[in-house]
């Protein structure tokens, strides 16, 4: 029998092919691309030094301006070996000069669109065939110079990949055996399904370009416009990829890429992945909504103020007895910290544990309090007669509990008597009787301001 009660006691799972897996950067080349914003290169050193952290093995960049140049040349003097910078170039010689003019920089990615939109109406070439001379000539210009390469295949999920991609893939590899082609899934056409044939399966491109091809280094490089990027990025991994080009918080053109931290929590499911150290998730991200701008959603996968937020009674609970109950992984693990709210939905125990440990902050003794306690009932009732008059549309924030216990619990002297045995008084006239030292008049129409 197989008893699963705790994180470590699920198994992990492994990928059909057992490939070394690996992921690159582009939060600040594609990323960098998001409408809306700007990188400073301070802000690129800062997001270098969290991808060093995570253990990202590539990062790639423009290398166009002065900025960008400075940049690199910053991230190089850091000495780390990984992430290893790489730039990109358009399929031009010129483009590649100015790749080759960056010291430190091996490896280049190199665009070559292949769709015919791109082909026609984008760079106004005449053929398919002017199209593959132009890719093929800038690819052996870089070879010839040195540089490791990648073939960013663009739009090849609306491409006529039987006569045309593959074949430009075969004479890419002929040229530069080891190079990475990359699977761009341009504006998200791509589907992860295995059942689902060109252009559109990643797993059938996938498995074609290494079975059919002999590809040694398969990256993808997916968009969000359908939703699907994560999941397509998964699908080439599974298929046989061994690389995922991605951004952190997914940011880039339109609706954005795969999802770096969504991949990277593969590390708590999938062997391969858990090289990667997880527990400063969270903070890169504080990082980029205050500094860069990029507003998280409170339910946002992985670093949203709510992934670990609990207020709902049975969720609550659950998660107070167990976290593994209600919690995907630990907090800690992606460097976040567990909450619980009191709100509308919230029952008895999580309210106790607020008011039990407002109590004690406040009296800096432990004090246990149990869910029928009348001073704990009574706070209850108040919260929720807010609620049913629908005089609050928020949840009861820490500072307003402090207060609900202060009223209940410090300032009524009947509780004062009750928690601290104040027998020296028990002949005042103003006393209770023993038998009303647990009372606690409910007054159902304060609110606390």
């Amino acid at each position: 029998m197989k008893v699963y009660r705790d994180y470590d006691d699920l198994p992990k799972i492994k990928l059909p092919l057992g490939q070394e897996v690996s992921i690159s950067d582009s939060t600040i080349r594609d990323g960098a691309q998001m409408p809306g914003i700007v990188m400073k290169s301070s802000h690129k050193i800062q997001i270098y030094e969290y991808l060093h952290q995570i253990g990202i093995e590539k990062l790639e960049s423009f290398v166009y301006n002065e900025r960008d140049r400075n940049a690199i040349k910053l991230m190089m003097d850091r000495g780390y070996e990984f992430p290893e910078v790489t730039g990109w170039a358009r399929a031009n010689p010129a483009d590649i000069d100015i790749v080759l003019s960056v010291d430190g920089i091996e490896e280049t990615g190199i665009l070559m669109s292949v769709s015919d939109p791109h082909i026609y109406d984008k760079m106004g070439l005449p053929s398919r065939e002017a199209a593959e001379e132009k890719y093929l000539n800038a690819l052996q210009y870089a070879v010839d110079h040195g540089l490791r390469t990648r073939a960013h295949v663009e739009d090849m999920t609306r491409a006529d990949n039987n006569d045309f991609v593959y074949p430009l893939v075969k004479k890419i590899l002929e040229i530069d055996p080891e190079c990475t082609i990359r699977i761009c899934d341009t504006i998200g056409f791509g589907m992860p399904f295995v059942e689902v044939d060109e252009p559109f399966g990643i797993p059938t491109i996938t498995k074609h370009l290494i079975d059919q091809l002999g590809a040694k280094n398969v990256e993808t490089h997916c968009h969000d416009d359908f939703g699907l990027a994560v999941a397509n990025s998964i699908a080439g991994y599974w298929y046989g990829a061994n690389w995922s080009n991605v951004t952190f918080l997914g940011i880039g053109e339109r609706a954005g890429n795969a999802e770096m931290e969504k991949l990277l929590l593969l590390a708590r499911r999938v062997e391969g992945f858990d090289k990667y150290n997880l527990d400063c998730l969270v903070e890169f991200a504080k990082f980029m909504e205050s500094e860069i701008g990029i507003r998280i959603p409170r339910n946002k996968s992985v670093v949203g103020k709510n992934v670990f937020a609990h207020e709902s009674g049975i969720h609550a609970a659950g998660v107070l007895k167990n976290p593994f109950t209600y919690e995907p992984f630990p907090p800690e693990v992606v460097g976040g910290q567990r909450i619980f709210l009191v709100g509308d939905s919230s029952g008895i125990e999580v309210l106790r544990y607020k008011v039990q440990d407002a109590l004690n902050e406040l009296m800096d003794v432990q004090i246990e309090i149990g869910k029928d306690d009348r001073r704990l009932r009574a706070i209850q009732a108040d919260i929720q007669k807010l609620y049913n008059d629908e005089k609050r549309v928020s949840c009861i924030s820490d500072e307003e509990i402090l207060a609900y216990v202060k009223k209940y619990f410090v300032f009524n002297t009947i509780v004062k008597k009750d928690l601290h045995r104040d027998d020296d008084n028990e002949d005042d006239e103003n006393s209770p009787r023993s038998d009303e030292k647990d009372y606690v008049k409910v007054r159902m129409h304060d609110t606390v301001e």
